[in-house]
């Protein structure tokens, strides 16, 4: 009796196959750091292997020339010029319309039918492949509509491709903002547009900053939607209504034909820092945003 009070009064250690909490913890810890370090690993790999392939075939002259012979020669401006006008176009027509979707679902309509079908809806436009958005602008945009092969059909089909992400995120970061804003607000005197274009929408803009991040990484990447709705133009675009190579697509065209390893890799490695360089300086404007709406 006396060793069984004994046993009972000291600590006991649980044990979870064999180890105890603490080991257990400390393995469980190890293996997250792994798995981070090795997801950065290989984005650094990637990122250098690139860069390394084609910056020493990266100049002024590449930069700002016009391909020849095919993309064989020449360089890749009207390339530039077009993933530029075919992104911002893309989500300055998105923007919108997520946000205003976003804002319905949240802060003018309750949980019922209507609102389960539109997050059905996004949610399954987030699950289509790429291919089908492009076949799809293909036969309304380009055909049906009579816009052809253009900046303006391959903006449209990126909008629509990108609208899914900016709903979710813009959602998600709208329901973030604390209730207790919302009461204060309506506690002024504000009205609910008021309310939400002064309080909602400022502290829920990192959130809603973060799908249009993602939204314009995807335009900027994206082939086969563009082939089939921008097309595979060489030339400068000069309207919205004409045709337009992105420089994904370049880059595709270049590899997948074996025109020229040298400027396909350039291509790449310009893409790259393009993209890069976006996410950062919005990054950077997200914080200065979010320091001074701390400092308010």
């Amino acid at each position: 009796m006396p060793e069984e009070r004994r046993s009972e009064g000291k600590p006991t250690r649980r044990r979870l196959g064999g180890l105890n909490a603490r080991n257990t913890n400390v393995l469980a810890g190890g293996f997250v750091w792994l798995a981070a370090l090795g997801t950065l690993a290989i984005l650094v790999f990637i990122i250098v292997y690139v860069l390394w392939q084609g910056l020493p075939h990266v100049s002024w002259e590449f930069l700002t020339g016009t391909p020849t012979s095919m993309g064989r020669t020449g360089g890749i401006g009207p390339m530039i010029v077009s993933t530029v006008a075919l992104s911002f176009l893309s989500v300055l027509i998105a923007f919108p319309v997520g946000v205003a979707t976003a804002i319905y679902l949240t802060e003018y309509t309750r949980e019922g039918t209507l609102t389960r079908i539109i997050r059905f809806g996004t949610e399954a436009l987030a699950g289509v492949p790429s291919i089908i958005f492009g076949l799809f602008g293909f036969v309304f945009f380009v055909i049906y509509l009579g816009f052809g092969w253009s900046l303006l059909s391959g903006a449209l089909t990126l909008a629509v491709m990108i609208l899914p992400t900016i709903v979710r995120t813009s959602e998600e970061a709208i329901l973030t903002v604390p209730k207790a804003y919302r009461e204060v607000s309506y506690s002024l005197g504000a009205s609910r547009w008021q309310m939400v274009t002064t309080v909602v929408l400022p502290a829920a803009l990192p959130g809603i900053a973060t799908g249009v991040v993602l939204g314009l990484g995807r335009t900027v990447g994206e082939t086969a939607a563009v082939i089939l709705t921008a097309g595979a133009a060489l030339h400068m675009p000069t309207s919205l209504f004409s045709p337009a190579r992105s420089m994904a697509v370049h880059f595709y065209v270049l590899a997948r034909e074996g025109i020229s390893d040298s400027n396909a890799w350039a291509t790449g490695a310009v893409l790259l820092v393009t993209i890069l360089f976006t996410n950062v300086i919005i990054n950077r404007l997200l914080l200065r945003a979010m320091k001074r709406q701390a400092a308010r």
